[in-house]
């Protein structure tokens, strides 16, 4: 196998029409590819494509078109192994009420064709922090508890690659602390991490390269670094002390805004001006400063400009 975890080639998607239902493609040609061993973000507006994505990386859906191949095997050659190298946390609690969390990974993992000798149910158990819950049943557990047993239930096979879909949504702080340590934990191990969530910061954070889809079609992917650089726009934030001059005289490009706090927020693009030239305007003018930071611009400003212009050209 190359340095790819999955490979997707020429992916498309098209549900037929039914009923009051046209036809609708979800996936437009998709091309992609998750490196091994890395946290790979898939982002994306609500109906973008990502969980037709997912579903035919797990097997649910049939793709329509294309070439998928996950660990190394083609997924239409292939389809046992490829559909066993992959784990997926679905983002609903799909979850017998009447099953345990011990018997719900074990029949997980025999679901998998795991033999007894090689579950590791009390290890998921322990990590998922559920061991004192093992003989409760699910209906018991609170929408948290249940949360981290889709978690355990999507590692009972030693998955090589991790699928995580909005894992973190509506959930509290000491879950989402909890599973981002283990998420950490199970990359440093080796494991590849596929990640979609609608919280940008929480995808900044966490994803060394990130995938962005709109309309069923990817519409950028790049480390993660390298798309936050893609925004050059630069905002220097004054807390000015004393009255602001009527004569404040900018240099060209530079705009000018006050915000409720009284605070000047001076925007420019770091590609043609620097801040030097913006604070030497400043103190020209005659304006004294209480207190100067800077802005710098993050996923959600690149989201939304992506999306915004695509969605545009549509």
């Amino acid at each position: 196998m190359d340095s790819n975890a999955i490979q997707i080639r020429g992916l498309e998607k098209v549900y037929a029409a039914a009923g009051n239902h046209p036809e609708k493609v979800a996936l437009k040609g998709v091309d992609l590819d998750v490196p091994e061993g890395s946290i790979f973000g898939l982002l994306g507006p609500n109906g973008a494509g990502k969980s037709t994505l997912i579903n035919i990386l797990a097997g649910l859906v049939i793709k329509t078109a294309g070439k998928v191949t996950i660990w190394g095997f083609d997924q239409d050659v292939n389809p046992r192994q490829s559909r066993a190298s992959i784990g997926v946390m679905p983002q609903e609690l799909n979850l017998d009420p009447f099953f345990t969390p011990r018997a719900a990974l074990e029949v997980q993992a025999g679901l998998y064709g795991v033999p007894k000798s090689q579950r590791r149910t009390d290890e998921i158990l322990e990590m998922i922090g559920l061991t004192d819950k093992a003989e409760a049943y699910a209906r018991s557990l609170s929408g948290g508890m249940r949360r981290r047993l889709l978690l355990g239930k999507a590692l009972v096979h030693h998955p090589r690659i991790l699928v995580l879909d909005e894992p973190t949504a509506g959930v509290d702080i000491e879950l989402r602390n909890m599973l981002w340590q283990n998420v950490r934990r199970l990359n440093e191990e080796g494991m590849t991490i596929i990640l979609t969530t609608h919280y940008l910061e929480e995808a900044e954070q966490m994803c060394d390269e990130i995938a962005i889809i709109n309309h069923g079609e990817v519409i950028a992917r790049d480390t993660t670094a390298a798309l936050v650089g893609r925004m050059d726009g630069k905002t220097l934030v004054i807390h000015p002390d004393g009255d602001v001059p009527d004569d404040l005289h900018l240099p060209a490009g530079v705009t000018m805004e006050k915000r409720r706090d009284g605070a000047l927020a001076f925007s420019y693009r770091r590609g043609e001006i620097g801040t030097g030239a913006v604070l030497e305007a400043v103190r020209d003018a005659g304006l004294r400063m209480r207190d100067v930071a800077t802005e710098e611009p993050d996923l959600e400003d690149v989201f939304v400009a992506l999306t915004r212009s695509d969605d545009a050209a549509a």
